[in-house]
């Protein structure tokens, strides 16, 4: 007998595995994963075309192979010569649409440098220093400037700097006080090129800053120039600059307050020669002052003894000259959060160089310290034959001597009371410190064979560590041989700086007075110091370049 009922169990069946399929390609996605993006967005037409002559649009559009944004377009995009009315940039799907506002100048050239604001919308990639390019007449400008920007103290390329081109009537107009119209950036190598260009006469900078808006307007920027006009009549190659940051004429406090532990800190705009402080107010407080500058003498701290005042004046110095007075108030029964810490000097895995003291540097200055509350360990036993020294010039500065053995497992304990700082407050017992004594087969001698272009003339030779920090500098007049005794083994780099002035120190330009940094020669040749190894090394210093 048929089953009436199969037919449409059948039915039902079939719509079901329907409905199940629509969901699957409802459903459906791309694949995810995948390399990661890495390209901008590429230009795949320009309408009218780039580098039109004759141009009369009022709008151009620019068609992309993928959606984009706009990132800081007002900073970033520039046009030159400069429109009375800025342009409209809208987004259009994968297009970018220019509203041109302005009645352009009959048989000129115009570029439209986008700078790094187009980028793609999913990884951000940027297209750097894309440019749109038209005439109104027949003729397009074409010269170009082409050079390279290195850091003058580094000698390396610099990427990511702006390269901005003023012509001479624009340059005491815009320099520093408006964003340039004919800028680009530099590539990877430190690489740049300015493009489509009209014979002009033009002065060319360079700049690295932080905040992007290409205006030469803060002391802590990096800034490069050729002191020379560049008279443009043909394409010029090979020009360099070297960015240098400038040493502000005038004396200026960045920072001045109480930090949380009562004391003053204090920062400069730049460092001084001979820096000094003064307290003019609480009258008789200066005698209980204690000042800590920094090596850099960019910075200072002020601890004081007594803090029953509300408000304090201080006077800065350089060379016993004042150079600034200022305020600082509080409450006079302030509250402030104190407590006792010490740094050691010790290398890399708490190790002791060999033949030297352990130093102990504290946080606050200290009035006493108990001896008998310090306790060492060597291994397990106890030692008794050591000194604890106060530092007689800082007073936060102790040296622990004692006759450190090798292969040997050192314990310092701090007790609780061994230090009282200046306020009175004593240290808790410490966390104990644990440390050994380096082999002194991982230091070695290094001995540098300088020979000097001029003997007439003086330079500083300064040997850097890995880390391009200065370990040692040296004015040398004439050739000579320079001995760096007991330097953990390790790479170290050389630099001379060329001391045309003959202070003892790299000088750094002014724009203001159009001069260039001293300049420095940095030796490209790794020094690698092995252990327990004497080591002597040429330094063949070359002639001084001339900078333009």
């Amino acid at each position: 007998m048929l089953n009436k009922k199969r037919p449409l169990l059948l039915l039902i069946s079939l719509l079901f595995c329907l409905a199940l399929l629509n969901a699957g390609c409802a459903n459906r996605q791309l694949p995810q994963g995948g390399p990661r993006d890495h390209d901008p967005p590429k230009l795949l037409k320009a309408t009218p075309q780039n580098m039109t002559r004759f141009f009369k649009a009022k709008v151009i559009t620019l068609d992309f192979d993928e959606f984009i944004k706009l990132t800081n377009q007002y900073s970033e995009i520039s046009v030159s010569p400069t429109p009375a009315k800025v342009p409209d940039y809208k987004l259009k799907g994968k297009s970018l649409v220019i509203t041109l506002k302005d009645t352009l100048e009959p048989n000129t050239t115009y570029v439209i440098n986008f700078g790094k604001a187009i980028a793609d919308v999913n990884e951000s990639n940027v297209l750097k220093n894309f440019t749109y390019v038209f005439s109104t007449g027949a003729h397009i400008d074409s010269l170009s400037i082409a050079g390279k920007v290195i850091n003058t103290l580094t000698g390396e390329r610099e990427k990511e700097a702006t390269v901005m081109l003023f012509t001479l009537k624009q340059d005491s107009l815009l320099f520093g006080k408006k964003r340039p119209t004919i800028f680009t950036t530099t590539d990877s190598a430190g690489n740049f090129t300015l493009n489509n260009l009209h014979p002009n006469n033009y002065r060319i900078y360079a700049l690295k800053e932080k905040v992007g808006n290409k205006i030469y307007d803060n002391d802590d920027e990096l800034i490069a120039f050729n002191k020379n006009v560049i008279h443009l009549t043909r394409d010029t190659e090979n020009v360099q600059l070297k960015l240098f940051k400038q040493v502000p004429d005038k004396f200026r406090l960045v920072d001045k307050r109480f930090d949380l532990d009562g004391k003053m800190f204090f920062s400069f705009n730049k460092p001084l020669n001979n820096p000094s402080v003064h307290i003019l107010y609480p009258a008789g407080f200066d005698q209980q002052k204690i000042v800590d500058i920094s090596k850099t003498k960019d910075t200072a701290v002020i601890f004081m003894k007594n803090m029953d005042f509300d408000s304090i004046r201080v006077a800065f110095y350089d060379n016993n000259k004042p150079i600034d007075t200022i305020y600082l108030r509080k409450s006079k029964k302030e509250a402030f959060t104190r407590s006792l810490s010490f740094k050691y000097d010790l290398t890399t895995g708490d190790k002791l160089k060999p033949g030297t003291g352990l130093t102990l540097k504290a946080n606050i200055p200290i009035d006493s310290f108990d001896s008998s509350l310090i306790s060492i360990k060597e291994d397990s036993t106890d030692v008794t034959n050591f000194t604890v020294e106060k530092d007689t010039a800082n007073p936060m500065l102790f040296k622990i001597n004692y006759r450190w053995k090798q292969v040997v497992n050192y314990t310092l304990i701090l007790g609780s009371g061994a230090f009282t700082d200046i306020y009175g407050d004593k240290n808790r017992r410490s966390i104990p410190k644990r440390f050994t004594v380096d082999k002194p087969e991982n230091y070695s001698l290094l001995t540098l064979n300088v020979t000097v272009p001029d003997t007439g003339k003086s330079y500083i030779v300064e040997l850097l560590n890995d880390q391009k920090a200065v370990l040692r500098s040296d004015i040398v007049h004439k050739n000579t041989n320079l001995i760096y005794k007991n330097y953990i083994s390790g790479k170290y780099n050389v630099r001379v700086i060329y001391d045309d002035n003959g202070n003892g120190k790299w000088d750094a330009g002014s724009i203001k007075r159009k001069t260039q940094p001293e300049n420095i020669w940095n030796n490209e040749a790794i020094i690698t110091l092995r252990p327990n190894w004497d080591q002597v090394t040429p330094i063949a210093v070359p002639k001084e370049p001339t900078t333009p």
